[in-house]
């Protein structure tokens, strides 16, 4: 079978990532599927007219109700749905928006939640069909550079000096764009810091949107403790990871954190934004730290940083929750039994 597969595919991202992984289940099970970014296309006639100009596909499938599967309305062969997360967290609130999503929940075979809650907004505010919303986690795997350099890699931070074995690194990393507020802890967190040298914060990811990039080095650039890193591969990145002290996260909004899980995979420390798509997955004393503020934030990290025995337990139990329920296994053989639906 020869599927067509649209999703946001912005490099380094957590939606290309997910696209990518999906693919290879797909392609795993002997399909051919080919991937192309959503915004290759303007509307839903300029990707049917694509369609029959060019080979055949058997199906699609789009990660995304608003921005990839508005895309599908007008192709005239059956697609599958993955939400993305600011779909159903964000897009809903937008009158026609939210109309045209629930046009794709109608047309499509079937749709893919990454968690519970997410299915029960889909039902509740797009009329979704419960028995054809299925919930698959995101599978996660983490793969640890052998060669990476802490040192070099703190010190092309802008972090230099002697005893940098002694700081308490915490690695907020995401996209430098609007829905992950990077500057959200960043003037609690200078605070911290003039009274705890030690405690640093280094921001990581790309460079997204142009204009907060430019924000976002500005400020870093005049605010101590706070520094910002060049986007590193994946291996490297688990590497440093697995240096930090925590890692962090300051969304507005999230479908299903990746970096969350290869955090909790890897045996770090998780603070994550109170918001539904990170208390869907991180438990607040289980397994991480949930905060609603900045000011809250460091209390948090003060905690973890005290209480080694809280630290411990929710390394612990991340780690147990990760492995039983964002097997790649699982993830892979669902969507191999969903795209069967399809023919």
């Amino acid at each position: 079978m020869k599927l067509l597969f649209l999703a946001c595919l912005e490099p380094k991202t957590g939606n290309h990532t997910t696209a990518e992984r999906i693919r290879s289940h797909i392609e795993s099970a002997g399909h051919t599927c080919e991937l192309h970014h959503a915004e290759e296309f303007q509307s839903s006639s300029d990707l049917a007219n694509l369609l029959s100009q060019n080979i055949q596909f058997d199906g699609a499938l789009a990660i995304h109700l608003f921005k990839a599967g508005r895309l599908l309305l007008d192709i005239q062969v059956p697609f599958g749905i993955v939400f993305g997360g600011t779909d159903i967290n964000e897009d809903v609130k937008v009158e026609k928006r939210r109309a045209v999503m629930e046009n794709v929940l109608l047309k499509a075979r079937f749709a893919v939640a990454f968690t519970e809650k997410m299915k029960q907004e889909a039902m509740s505010y797009l009329h979704s069909q419960s028995s054809k919303t299925y919930v698959q986690p995101q599978g996660i795997e983490t793969d640890v550079s052998e060669d990476f350099d802490w040192t070099e890699f703190l010190q092309s931070a802008g972090i230099r000096g002697e005893h940098v074995e002694r700081l308490h690194v915490f690695l907020l990393i995401c996209g430098l764009r609007r829905v992950k507020d990077p500057l959200y802890l960043v003037e609690s967190f200078s605070e911290w810091h003039s009274e705890n040298p030690q405690n640093v914060l280094v921001i990581i990811g790309p460079k997204i949107d142009p204009v907060l990039t430019d924000a976002v080095e500005a400020v870093v650039r005049r605010t101590a403790g706070v520094f910002l890193a060049q986007e590193r591969s994946q291996p490297e990145l688990h590497a440093a990871m697995k240096r930090c002290f925590a890692m962090v996260n300051s969304s507005i909004s999230e479908g299903m954190s990746a970096a969350i899980l290869e955090a909790m995979d890897l045996g770090l420390p998780v603070l994550a934004r109170n918001i539904p798509g990170n208390t869907a997955i991180v438990q607040n004393e289980v397994t991480g730290l949930v905060y609603s503020s900045p000011q809250e934030f460091v209390h948090q990290s003060q905690r973890l940083l005290s209480d080694h025995q809280l630290r411990a337990r929710v390394i612990r139990n991340g780690k147990v929750y990760v492995v039983k329920h964002h097997s790649l296994k699982q993830e892979r053989e669902t969507y191999q039994r969903l795209v069967n639906m399809l023919h």
